[in-house]
This record gives C-alpha cells, structure tokens and sequence, in this order.
C-alpha cells in the first residue's frame, strides 16, 4: 500500500470530507477529518468554538490539532481555515500531496446552507464573499494540484483526485 498521504484544501463545500471518504476507499488508504480531530480535541462543535472562543483561539487549536498528525497513507480532510497558518500547511505539505478542491463563490454559496451552524471562520465585519477573496490565493499558494469542482459530481471530483495523487 502506498503510505503517501493526499491532503484535500477548499472552501466550505467543495467536498473535501464528502469526496475525501470515497477517494480513500478507491485508493486504500485511511480517512482522516482535521474538524473532527479539532472537535475532540476541544471537546466543542467548530461554531461553538468560533462564537465563544474567538477567531484567533480558533486558528490557534486548528494550527495545534494540525500539527499533532503524524499519518500515513490517509486522506486528510481539512477545515477550510487551515490555508491562515503557513507552520500548519508546511507541516501538511511534508506529509503529502495537497490538492486544492476549488469551486466559485457563487457554487459554494449554492452548495452551503448552514452557514451560521457549520463552524466556518468569517472574521468580524467580512462578508463571506471577503472571506472567499482572502482564501483564494493561499489555497493557490499551498497546493500542488488544482482540481475544479463546480460541474462536478462526487463520482468526477473523486476520480480527478485519484488521478491527481498519482
């Protein structure tokens, strides 16, 4: 089994846990969810976090939670903020391929309808289009491969991961 790791970078809704899962069965590796691992670590839902703790306490854990891995041949999942810490993404690129699931503003917003309940990081007085804009150019910036998601099924932007990770 190839013990190489493929670690999935986007925007909220762009599939990253949903194509993430499938990608990781068809290429026998591990699923791994950096929320999920987030939110046991704090004993706390992401938007709990976000609303009692703060924003910058949020980017702290997150950074904390990243930097705690040390996987192999997995999938990894992560939150859409990890692109705000570059000692996060350096150690995620030292594990592995990172591929950008990108999508437009315009399909994320069709794609998310919980946005108030899903623990997504919009700073104080932005928009999640600002959020969206500032994105951008790191998820560009981290990754090694792109991959367009938004005429995609599931089934397509799985295949084009597996594809990608070769």
């Amino acid at each position: 089994m190839d013990k190489k790791n493929i670690i999935l970078i986007g925007m909220p809704g762009c599939g990253k846990s949903t194509c993430g899962v499938i990608a990781a069965k068809v290429m026998l590796k591990n699923f791994f969810d950096t929320d999920l691992l987030l939110q046991g670590l704090e004993q706390q839902r992401l938007q709990d976090m976000i609303d009692e703790k703060g924003t910058d306490y949020f980017y702290a854990a997150e950074e904390r939670a990243i930097l705690s891995l040390k996987l192999e041949a997995a999938v990894i999942a992560t939150g859409g903020s990890v692109i705000y810490s570059d000692k996060a993404m350096r150690h995620l690129r030292s594990m592995g391929k990172v591929i950008y699931l990108h999508l437009e503003y315009e399909t994320m917003i069709k794609r998310i309808h919980n946005f108030t309940t899903r623990g997504i990081v919009v700073k104080e007085g932005s928009t999640l289009l600002d959020m969206y804009n500032e994105r951008l150019p790191l998820y560009r910036k981290y990754a090694d491969a792109v991959i367009e998601c938004d005429n995609n099924t599931v089934e397509e932007t799985v295949e084009k991961i597996v594809d990608a990770a070769k």
